[in-house]
């Protein structure tokens, strides 16, 4: 399998991605990844599904990406969501261009998944199918009650600007915080796109609610499977594997 970090330059940004596959000219099917809040690229999750995917079938390319202020990305602030529209619409292009073909999946996670999910409510769908692990449907809510401290909504408030996140802080903005009130994609509807979505939630997830994930599975008709003991990120090997299993199956790659 090889692996290359390169840029995606287009559209007025600089997209930071990550590429694994086999053979380049055998290429006719590509899966985006799409990381969590205060994720990056380059992480073990997207690897070990381009290891197991690579293994079974070398017509596909898997491509990651940082998100807008996330991994080595050069935005320093988070402001509003038309960044991530770019972003997305810059490496579906690039799937598209690259490897002449249509056949683009999505497999995403956390704030990844909402942001997938945003976007095809407000541009359309152009992936074949979208595979999303412990999405933050209610990402507001998880970003502001499970993520921030109450030091950072009280700064925010006062309209200070502040640093949250994992692997890495990300700024965000009060402003930003509207927009994403805002786009609460947890009160639209998904049910013409919910035959060609999955959704993968574990049990004892410790950052985005199992049962808010559900009703909003089962309110869209989307197919839900709970993973049990499983947290957030998936931490036990075990419980990843069964995760990437259902996912290739679920995309059913020729």
């Amino acid at each position: 399998m090889t692996e290359k970090f390169f840029n995606i330059n287009a559209n007025g940004c600089s997209v930071r991605s990550k590429i694994y596959l086999e053979d380049k000219k055998s290429v006719s099917k590509v899966v985006l990844y799409g990381h969590g809040f205060g994720g990056h690229k380059d992480n073990k999750a997207a690897k070990r599904f381009a290891e197991f995917i690579l293994k079974k079938h070398r017509d596909v390319a898997v491509i990651t990406f940082d998100a807008p202020c996330h991994g080595d990305d050069v935005k320093k602030k988070l402001t509003d969501m038309k960044d991530f529209d770019t972003y997305i619409k810059t490496v579906n292009d690039y799937a598209a261009q690259q490897f002449h073909t249509d056949k683009i999946y999505v497999y995403a996670t956390s704030f990844g998944g909402y942001q997938f999910l945003r976007y095809i409510s407000e541009h359309g769908c152009i992936y074949k199918k979208i595979a999303l692990r412990c999405p933050a449907v209610n990402m507001y809510d998880v970003l502001s009650l499970r993520i921030m401290s109450d030091e950072e909504q009280k700064a925010l408030s006062k309209n200070k600007p502040v640093s949250v996140g994992f692997d890495r802080k990300i700024n965000i903005t009060r402003q930003f915080m509207e927009a994403l009130r805002e786009a609460d994609i947890s009160v639209r509807d998904f049910t013409e796109y919910a035959g060609d979505i999955l959704i993968l939630h574990g049990t004892k997830d410790e950052v985005v609610s199992f049962d808010f994930v559900k009703a909003f599975a089962e309110k869209n008709g989307i197919r839900f499977i709970p993973v049990e003991n499983a947290d957030h990120r998936f931490k036990n090997p075990l419980n990843m594997d069964f995760a990437i299993k259902e996912i290739a199956d679920f995309f059913d790659f020729e």
